[in-house]
């Protein structure tokens, strides 16, 4: 679990001011959506809060230690267009993240380790719909098959940030359903914090605990180089129980599978 500070941060590009006066505190444990126009600066504050980009002005900290510079295995994301490795398998892609994490310089775990290693990944994979597609490459899973195999990934390298850029736009409203129960359902049975941009306000009131606005104080043309966007709202959400969520064990694996669909 991991408690989120931004004091006063500002992020410029030249003259060109993105975001202005962010104050904000993230309680372990919460779910953040992160709403507002295009432009307004959600993905930079995903990238600041990633370690991509620096602020120019002010801090980040996590757990009261000023966040690190680079990504490291403590935050984990899912961007909208599946952040999979085409070229691995689907238990590959799962397995990847562990062994890096445990095994940096060959990339590979050997003996007892890859067992235990490979019987977590397999039992993520049923967790998320993807048991007996462990074999199947990216290529030939549709694209809630791929999200959730990207929710894997991320997951299995259990870290205490996740972060979240437009992770089911691109996905069809049966499916998007369904993503979104799993979505749900790994938030609670895990110690996550989340932090997700989306341009859904529906898919922000569902799934979230608390949801963030920014908008841009003064939009007019001359004005968007000096002035940044801010939070113009900040909304609590009262969150869903647990029992009001079916568990993982009920999803369909084949509801969005192609062969499954005459793919």
């Amino acid at each position: 679990m991991s408690a989120i500070r931004f004091d006063d941060v500002w992020k410029e590009y030249d003259s060109h001011i993105v975001l202005e006066r962010i104050t904000l505190d993230v309680a372990p444990r919460a779910f953040i959506a992160l709403v507002g126009p295009s432009g307004c600066g959600k993905t930079t504050f995903l990238r600041m809060l990633l370690g991509e980009e620096s602020p120019t002005r002010g801090t980040i900290s996590v757990d009261g230690k000023p966040l690190r510079p680079e990504p490291d295995a403590d935050r984990g994301v899912v961007f909208q267009r599946y952040s999979v490795f085409p070229h691995l398998t689907v238990l590959q892609n799962v397995l990847l993240g562990r062994e890096l994490q445990r095994a940096p310089l060959t990339g590979r775990l050997f003996g007892a380790a890859r067992r235990a290693a490979t019987e977590e990944a397999r039992a993520l994979l049923a967790e998320v719909g993807l048991a007996g597609h462990e074999a199947k490459y990216p290529a030939s899973l549709s694209g809630g098959m791929q999200q959730r195999l990207a929710l894997a990934q991320a997951v299995m390298r259990r870290p205490k940030i996740l972060l979240l850029d437009e992770p089911f736009g691109a996905l069809d409203p049966g499916i998007r359903a369904d993503i979104h129960v799993l979505m749900k359902r790994l938030w609670n049975e895990t110690e996550l914090t989340v932090l997700m941009v989306t341009h859904d306000l529906s898919e922000a009131f569902r799934l979230a605990t608390r949801v963030i606005a920014f908008e841009r104080n003064r939009d007019r043309p001359e004005e968007r180089e000096r002035y940044g966007a801010t939070i113009s709202r900040d909304l609590e959400i009262y969150p869903r129980r647990v029992a009001d969520l079916r568990p993982l064990s009920t999803f369909r694996s084949g509801r969005d599978d192609p062969a499954a669909q005459g793919a």
